[in-house]
């Protein structure tokens, strides 16, 4: 346990940090789940709308630092691939 005042504010820091990272990591991985459920039901335009929605959203979280941008690169190109192909 951190036992200086500095130690304690750090791992309350990285607590509040580590959760917000999470949350914005499951918002990102939310909006790629829509557009491969679209995708699977075969609504060319849901897939397209929520591809949309979900390529600004990948780009942010590399930019916050939660995705690295190849994994970002990678995710957007699969997923414009399936979308493109119904």
């Amino acid at each position: 346990m951190a036992n200086s005042p500095s130690a304690r504010k750090r791992a309350r820091q990285s607590e509040r940090n580590r959760q917000h990272n999470a949350a914005q990591r499951s918002y990102v991985r939310t909006m790629i789940k829509k557009v491969l459920n679209a995708i699977k039901a075969g609504d060319k335009a849901a897939a397209e709308a929520a591809y949309k929605e979900a390529v600004p959203a990948i780009d942010k979280s590399v930019t916050k630092g939660i995705m690295h941008r190849n994994k970002a690169a990678r995710h957007k190109s699969r997923l414009g691939r399936h979308v493109h192909t119904l």
